[in-house]
């Protein structure tokens, strides 16, 4: 038997998700019931499921009851936006062409940017770059958080040939956020991660600066008001033994440095 507490939990989620559905589906508001409105949402979840493409990205909280949902899309080759502990971003299986490529159509970016990716654990990394060279305790002192850490993929990296072809290191992220962290260790793969936006235009600090493109998504994941500004994370070249060099200032660029420091690496003139 559901307890009361989980009954409320259970109605304001479901308020929630329909006040946003409503947005792209208005024949959500005609419904008058909360049978009828299930019924509906059950119908739109069996459709992506079979792999008909959504008229719009479904808006659902980024807590761990969606979790599950996100690794199925992630597995299924689709595209999903979630919160980071910097700003929003589009994500999708790292090691699929496919849903690669979507990515690229969805930003309107070019094919020669790379992306990044995003992994679980500090510990899954050296499945996808080198990380011989680094000092021990390091990647743990700078991980997780909002960092990007770029490495050279070398030849045992997992990682598909597709993926920024033409470039032998890669941007590397484990983000200080629980929800993405969960989906990557669930999908038991690496994940392609890069800002929810058009190519160009300022980062997302929440779902509705990116609500353009909410239909090219399977899901989008609204985790709130995000804190952190729009500077997104700091990205750091650590492909030299003892040296590192800022690619991109971010949000934790002093922070990084001191984290170097103390491991006696210096700065690339």
């Amino acid at each position: 038997m559901i307890s009361s507490a989980k009954a409320i939990e259970r109605l304001l989620l479901c308020s929630y998700s329909f006040k946003r559905l409503s947005l792209r589906y208005p024949q959500v508001e005609s419904f008058s019931s909360l049978y009828q409105k299930r019924k509906f949402v059950g119908a739109l979840r069996k459709r992506l499921d079979m792999g008909f493409q959504a008229k719009a990205g479904v808006i659902l909280p980024a807590t761990g009851d969606h979790v599950k949902e996100a690794i199925h899309a992630i597995t299924a080759g689709q595209v999903i936006a979630v919160p980071t502990d910097t700003i929003y971003g589009f994500a999708c299986d790292a090691c699929s062409a496919q849903a690669v490529n979507r990515i690229y159509e969805i930003k309107g970016r070019k094919q020669t940017s790379p992306l990044a990716i995003c992994v679980a654990d500090v510990s899954d990394i050296s499945r996808f770059a080198i990380v011989d060279h680094l000092p021990q305790g390091l990647l743990d002192s700078l991980l997780p958080g909002p960092v990007t850490v770029v490495l050279r993929r070398g030849e045992s990296s997992m990682l598909e040939k597709s993926l920024n072809p033409g470039l032998d290191s890669i941007g590397v992220r484990v983000p200080d956020c629980d929800f993405i962290r969960a989906i990557a260790r669930g999908s038991k793969s690496a994940l392609a991660l890069t800002s929810a936006n058009l190519s160009g235009q300022p980062s997302s600090v929440s779902t509705k600066d990116f609500e353009d493109l909410w239909q090219h998504c399977a899901y989008v994941y609204d985790g709130g008001v995000l804190p952190s500004g729009r500077a997104g994370s700091t990205v750091v070249d650590l492909i030299k033994p003892g040296i590192y060099k800022i690619l991109r200032p971010g949000s934790a660029e002093e922070e990084t440095k001191a984290v170097l420091e103390k491991f006696f690496f210096q700065e690339a003139a």
